[in-house]
């Protein structure tokens, strides 16, 4: 690329779309760049680095709302939240390492504008639940805000909601507002030993069904259990579902008590506690330690959990897939080979008939370029899409092709 602009605040990002408008420059739009490989190759003739929008401006406890620049590094924030004993609720992966990238490197606009939630959002809900206000700049290189500090002032269309998930190909925020919670005294989780893909997805269910207030429900192979960190996990030998609880001490060793009776006559049991918890839900969330990705295309697959033994069961057996589940296995990862087409055609036909879809999270960049990287749209929704794009971006500037071509 050409150029590279890094404005140093607000008005001088305006000004950097402005001219990109003017002089019809498509921009790559990037943060701390942890994202990059995440998606399709973006058609950008020059790069727009916000990297200096960052730091929190305002933090109030007490109200469980926190604000900050759009570049914050979300571990950063996480620091910050943990010394008030608070957190993001809806656990926001870090696939810095899957995209080849480092630890801890993502930023807080990143995470809301790809959607990002990890295990805990079979309780807590996406990122964009969590999503209250921003401020930003159009593709028109106009500056606007939506949304509030809290729900009950938010009025009008919810502009937060169609933002994230939008991997900032219509508009560039410049500072978020997000809702915290009181971060859980205690964490604990329930293992079961020896299952296979439809017995997990039966024990997950049951759990999730149940009055316990599971907060991660997830199945791992024996192939994927053994890369584990955790002994408990790693040394078992055989695949392990894991269910998750939180909250005040005497609460989570009721609950869990409950479950291990419930569960018992499903398999051999195991639990972890704290420490051992949040190694093992950091690996579900972050993948790359359960998955590497050399060497591998990675598909981040959602279906109704019922489909899913027979998705790993087909495109195993067709492609030499590894997989794991979360979400009471409606989200499934697969690693594959990443000859010919990656696997899209086999994969997007097994989950046709379920209603499923399949993102391409992690391959080279030809394959990325070559086959759809999100779920490809029936005519309707891909002109809404469209029509979306035009209103906020009509000359398409801001990470032009990223979701769909030319789009």
């Amino acid at each position: 690329m050409a150029d590279t602009l890094k404005p140093g605040d607000a008005a001088e990002l305006r000004d950097a779309v402005a001219w990109a408008v003017a002089e019809d420059v498509p921009l790559e739009v990037i943060g701390a760049g942890s994202k990059r490989g995440y998606g399709r190759p973006v058609e950008a003739r020059a790069r727009l680095d916000v990297s200096s929008i960052s730091g929190v401006t305002d933090y109030e406890p007490e109200e469980l709302v926190l604000t900050a620049r759009a570049a914050t590094p979300l571990r950063a924030i996480e620091d910050l939240l943990a010394e008030r004993r608070q957190f993001l609720a809806f656990e926001p992966s870090d696939y810095g390492p899957l995209l080849g990238g480092e630890v801890g490197s993502g930023t807080l606009a990143g995470a809301l504008a790809c959607n990002l939630a990890g295990p805990r959002r079979v309780k807590a809900g996406a990122a964009r639940d969590h999503f209250l206000g921003f401020a930003g700049v159009s593709g028109r290189g106009e500056t606007f805000k939506a949304g509030g500090r809290v729900v009950k002032n938010v009025t009008g269309y919810d502009v937060c909601k169609l933002i994230a998930g939008s991997f900032g190909t219509l508009a560039v925020m410049t500072e978020v507002t997000v809702k915290v919670m009181p971060a859980p005294d205690k964490t604990r989780t329930v293992l079961i030993f020896g299952l296979d893909a439809a017995g997990a997805v039966a024990t997950l269910a049951d759990a999730l069904n149940s009055p316990w207030e599971v907060s991660g429900a997830a199945y791992l192979p024996q192939a994927v259990a053994k890369r584990s960190a955790v002994d408990f996990v790693r040394g078992a030998g055989t695949a392990a579902a894991a269910v998750r609880v939180e909250g005040t001490e005497l609460s989570v060793a009721a609950r869990c008590d409950a479950l291990r009776k419930q569960l018992a006559p499903r398999g051999a049991l195991e639990e972890l506690h704290s420490m051992n918890s949040a190694t093992l839900w950091r690996e579900i969330g972050d993948v790359a330690a359960l998955l590497p990705a050399a060497g591998r295309a990675i598909w981040r697959v959602s279906v109704p959990p019922t489909a899913m033994p027979a998705l790993v069961a087909n495109v195993s057996a067709r492609l030499s897939a590894e997989f794991f589940g979360d979400w009471g296995c409606g989200l499934v990862w697969l690693a594959v080979a990443p000859d010919g087409d990656g696997g899209a055609a086999i994969i997007r036909a097994q989950i046709a008939a379920s209603g499923g879809h399949a993102t391409l999270l992690r391959a080279p960049d030809g394959l990325r370029a070559m086959v759809p990287v999100f779920e490809p749209q029936p005519p309707a929704l891909a002109g809404l899409t469209a029509r979306t794009k035009d209103a906020f971006d009509p000359k398409r500037v801001l990470n032009r092709g990223r979701m769909y071509l030319g789009v």
